[in-house]
């Protein structure tokens, strides 16, 4: 009927699709449900296949075409492809990315040689002091070997045993005190005391001459403290006062000369410098001097005068050919007595505060050690900061 006696008045009844509508409206759904699944699945292929999509390799250019038979480095395996490519983010890092056969990639990463677009290294000061767990092993690229044995150098690079073998401070403004010990290696038990008592911040110097050096210089860097190495130079009263064999020699040319230090200079490593044992007339002698004088710079050490002699002329020389180099201010066991090392101590104190650093020498007597002992602690509870002498000295390179 056209009619339907249900519809409301005045509103004509909704038609009814036919059958080949019903079709062909179920049909376009059913293709854009396909569709929508193929895309789908064609986004979540490319995201979750490790690799991507991979390029094929460049075509090798005839000029770099290999004899049959070999395989180039451009040549892709049969169960590998490399990818090579530079990283910025990696500061110059070669990386290359390998896909292996069961679809997993290694990447290995590797250094390059920049080409100066890269990030720039800044240094900011030579390299001083070594790794406590290295301290008593040397530096092999600071040593030479010659006929007198393994003698210090500066390195390839500049590196000195200055420099290596310093013991680390603060690098603050303040009130600097170094304090050097010397005669060690003379005496088993002194040596054995000093090295018992003494703060890692006493610097230790062994004479050349001494028994047993090596093993007593190990010990001595283990437990932290900087060392120099004590020289016999000629003294005024030479040969009634002698400081042993080996001594330089104003009579002797500079070759023997040189080969006498060289002597001396093996006996140990891991030290910063020389200081003079005895030596008043060698060291106002400006021809016996500058040879060796010239010697010590070359070889990156520094030279530590005790100021023991008023005609002495290092620090001249020293200033004139670039040594790095220094006096002390005081000897502070002229006096074998505990209470005048004491005092000598405190008047060493007053001098720093007014120069803003001061270096005192002792022998390794057992009234030095002790009064030095004492006096080392309680100074460090007035703002002293004890350093090693190579940080008191005057260096050419760092002005």
């Amino acid at each position: 009927m056209g009619t339907d006696l249900n519809a409301p008045l005045g509103q004509n009844r909704k038609t009814r699709p036919s059958k080949a509508e019903k079709s062909r409206l179920t049909f376009g759904r059913l293709s854009l449900g396909i569709c929508a699944l193929a895309l789908i699945g064609i986004s979540a292929w490319a995201v979750l296949k490790p690799t991507g999509l991979i390029l094929p390799p460049e075509p090798q250019s005839v000029a770099d075409a290999s004899q049959p038979g070999e395989k180039t480095a451009t040549e892709p395996n049969t169960t590998q492809l490399k990818q090579q490519k530079t990283s910025g983010a990696l500061s110059g890092a070669h990386v290359e990315e390998t896909l292996t056969d069961n679809g997993s990639i290694v990447t290995k990463f590797s250094p390059k040689q920049r080409d100066g677009d890269g990030p720039a290294f800044i240094e900011v000061g030579r390299t001083r002091g070594q790794d406590p767990r290295l301290a008593t092993f040397p530096n092999d690229d600071l040593l030479e070997d010659s006929p007198q044995g393994r003698l210090p150098i500066t390195s390839a690079k500049g590196l000195r045993p200055m420099d290596q073998y310093a013991r680390p401070w603060s690098g603050a403004r303040g009130i600097r005190i170094a304090i050097v010990v010397g005669g060690l290696g003379l005496s088993q038990t002194g040596t054995q005391n000093a090295l018992r008592q003494l703060s890692p911040d006493v610097t230790m110097a062994f004479a050349a001459t001494g028994n047993s050096l090596q093993r007593w210089m190990q010990e001595a860097r283990r437990t932290g403290h900087e060392i120099l190495l004590q020289v016999p130079f000629e003294p005024f009263d030479y040969p009634d006062n002698t400081p042993g064999p080996h001594t330089l020699r104003v009579g002797l040319d500079s070759k023997k000369n040189l080969s006498e230090l060289h002597y001396s200079l093996a006996q140990i490593t891991n030290y910063t410098g020389i200081m003079n044992f005895l030596g008043g007339r060698f060291l106002s002698d400006a021809d016996a001097l500058e040879p060796v004088m010239r010697d010590i710079g070359r070889r990156g050490l520094l030279f530590l005068d005790d100021a023991t002699s008023a005609q002495t002329l290092t620090g001249t020389l020293a200033g004139t050919i670039g040594v790095p180099h220094g006096f002390a201010d005081m000897v502070v066991d002229d006096q074998i007595d505990r209470t005048a090392i004491l005092k000598k101590l405190d008047e060493l104190e007053r001098i720093a505060r007014r120069n803003g650093g001061a270096i005192g020498v002792a022998s390794a007597f057992d009234e030095s050690v002790a009064a030095i002992s004492q006096w080392m602690d309680e100074a460090g509870t007035r703002g002293i900061e004890f350093v090693g002498v190579s940080a008191l000295v005057k260096d050419p390179q760092q002005q």
